[in-house]
């Protein structure tokens, strides 16, 4: 590199002009940082969405009377299991308990242990732990949220759930599930299923819900259609439909990702203007100089190309690497509130995703951009005479 005429001069180059680069970096490492991160919370949400949706059935069963959800009769389970085609029929209790009015409130999920989906589902999420310790006593499994509140209000024996009909039920926490088991899981308590009934006040074997799988794709809208025709309150959600709710909830921010994309682009528009002016007027005599002393185009055309891809390259790792730290380390203050609101953001946490493709994008749309800016008002000042251009 020492006896490199051409990186020498570079290099010298690039620290003559360090205050001018210094702005343009500045100025680029703001708009790379501000979509990365933006597409660091999307790609998040999007990873934590499909992971959480993949555990989910085909389909719920739900009773519904005008706005309220019923509780659902278990013979509902046996008309649905008759079906042909259908499989892993099973019933699901879960709901929300107030520790106080208008305050703290947890979800309670009862996992029935004689179905065999929801001791899978429950294996995966408590891997280390011994379920028949968790069977053989009163016990509950929590999520990180949960017990963070519960040690933070001294609860350290145990809660005691207030049921419907005024009694008392304690429950001693049992182990905690991960924070990447699903969007929800940092606030969710998972109790055997009538423990959860007695709980949110569930008489009998009914239960929330029905689930249902349809392993054959051609024949789910045809059994989907033969279910809801079974009663007149009972209505059918596809998983498709919860995947359609999850990006709506998500994409009704799409304005502020409206504003972000034009601010990239007028942010563009005044490099391109600040590239295009400099050439014009300090820049016209240098590359006059250098076509004097026996530069050729190309050798002029080499030089700024090389120059903008070290401008390019610094900007993108610095603000790739500034954004991964402010999203996934410092949990993204303020762009978090603007996604999911201040009153969401805290039970949702970001888990470390990659998108390469999306980074590619974003590196080609501002390469491109920059490359364009730099070349084409260089180009048409080297190809003119070196006596013209240094006038």
């Amino acid at each position: 590199m020492g006896n490199n005429p051409f990186l020498n001069f570079l290099i010298l180059n690039i620290f003559a002009n360090f205050k001018k680069h210094l702005s343009v970096v500045g100025l680029s490492i703001v708009i790379i940082f501000l979509l990365a991160s933006t597409l660091f919370i999307s790609s998040s949400l999007q990873y934590s969405l499909s992971q959480s949706l993949e555990s989910e059935p085909d389909f719920v069963v739900q009773r519904i009377r005008g706005e309220h959800l019923l509780p659902v009769p278990s013979s509902w389970g046996e008309e649905i299991s008759k079906i042909d085609g259908v499989t892993q029929v099973s019933s699901r209790v879960w709901g929300r308990y107030y520790s106080e009015p208008k305050g703290k409130s947890f979800l309670i999920v009862g996992i029935d242990f004689f179905q065999e989906q929801s001791q899978k589902a429950l294996n995966k999420l408590v891997k280390r732990s011994n379920l028949r310790e968790f069977l053989s006593g009163k016990y509950m499994i929590v999520g990180s949220d949960v017990a963070l509140w519960l040690k933070s209000h001294f609860y350290q024996n145990g809660y005691n759930f207030l049921t419907t009909n005024g009694k008392f039920i304690q429950l001693k926490q049992f182990s905690t599930l991960p924070n990447e088991s699903s969007l929800m899981g940092r606030n969710m308590i998972i109790v055997p299923i009538e423990t959860a009934r007695k709980i949110l006040g569930i008489e009998g074997d009914n239960s929330t819900d029905i689930t249902f799988n349809v392993p054959n794709d051609d024949e789910r809208v045809n059994i989907e259609n033969k279910v809801s025709a079974l009663h007149y309150d009972l209505r059918v959600v596809s998983k498709k439909e919860i995947q359609g709710a999850y990006d709506r909830l998500f994409n009704y921010k799409s304005g502020f990702f409206l504003v972000l994309f034009l601010i990239v682009l007028l942010t563009f528009g005044l490099i391109l203007y600040q590239r295009a002016s400099q050439v014009y007027s300090q820049e016209k005599r240098f590359i006059g100089i250098l076509r004097a002393v026996g530069w050729s185009i190309k050798d002029i055309l080499n030089l700024k190309l090389a120059e903008t891809f070290i401008i390019i390259i610094s900007s993108f790792t610095i603000a790739t690497v500034m954004a991964y730290f402010y999203v996934f380390s410092l949990k993204a203050p303020i762009l978090r509130e603007i996604f999911l609101g201040a009153s969401k953001s805290r039970d949702i946490i970001l888990v470390p995703i990659l998108d390469f493709s999306t980074l590619t994008s974003i590196f080609l749309l501002y390469a491109i951009s920059f490359i364009c800016a730099v070349l084409i008002p260089v180009w048409r000042v080297a190809i003119s005479s070196p006596k013209e251009a240094m006038l």
